[in-house]
């Protein structure tokens, strides 16, 4: 494990785009593991400014996104497929069909999970998988629970990451209350993982997930598990260390 401390938000952003673009000019076909959310924003930006200016090409890229919300889709301002494309994919050279979220339409549970897990075993392991975290200690949807599931699967959100997600709706009864997400053997399976956090909301959920016990209860302390996780942290996220 190694950590880069970082004053703000920017410098967090501008690091991680940097190991991303890194591997991309190592390894053009990389599989991308991507994540949604305020956190890699400003990651993204960063990416397409350096696709804008000619230093980089995502042309041979594929990527896999950690979940999306059950019953919304490319069509639904809210889904993360919107987010992806608004924020990144619309911004750079990565072919559609090489851009691939879990279908939140098909609301088959068992297909839309299985079809999903197919899909992250042919593409082979991901190359650099972001990470964000939930001030519950969850990532991606992966919830706190009794149990660490290992592939993609439905879950219920807690009323805590639907309050944090509300922002990004008109109103709280306008979140949806479950998603299919990613299980941890593809995260732990990734070549790298890259979890960027930020701000005091995260500190107490950061420091439990590093130093403390590993428990499905702070679902993002698996990590410690990881053979190469690095963490790219500004000091209110790493105020409890």
């Amino acid at each position: 494990m190694k950590i880069i401390p970082v004053a703000n938000y920017e410098e967090m952003s501008a690091r991680a785009a940097e190991i991303l673009l890194e591997q991309v000019r190592s390894k053009p076909d990389s599989v991308l593991g991507l994540a949604t959310g305020s956190t890699p924003v400003g990651t993204y930006q960063h990416m397409v400014a350096a696709y804008q200016q000619g230093k980089i090409s995502f042309a041979h890229c594929r990527s896999i996104n950690l979940d999306e919300y059950v019953g919304l889709g490319p069509g639904d301002t809210a889904s993360y497929h919107y987010f992806m494309w608004h924020n990144l994919f619309h911004h750079i050279d990565i072919r559609p069909e090489n851009a691939h979220l879990p279908d939140g339409k098909n609301l088959d549970a068992q297909d839309a999970c299985t079809r999903y897990d197919q899909l992250v075993s042919d593409l082979g392991p991901i190359d650099l998988q972001v990470l964000g975290i939930g001030s519950n200690g969850h990532i991606a949807f992966n919830e706190p629970s009794d149990h660490f599931v290992a592939d993609t699967h439905i879950v219920d959100l807690t009323d805590g990451t639907i309050n944090d997600n509300q922002r990004f709706f008109a109103r709280r009864e306008d979140v949806p209350t479950q998603a299919y997400t990613l299980g941890m053997r593809p995260i732990l399976n990734a070549k790298l993982a890259l979890l960027l956090v930020t701000g005091p909301g995260k500190a107490e959920a950061l420091h439990r997930s590093l130093t403390g016990p590993i428990t499905p209860a702070v679902p993002a302390s698996i990590l410690q598990l990881h053979d190469n996780l690095i963490v790219i942290a500004d000091q209110a996220a790493l105020s409890k260390f």
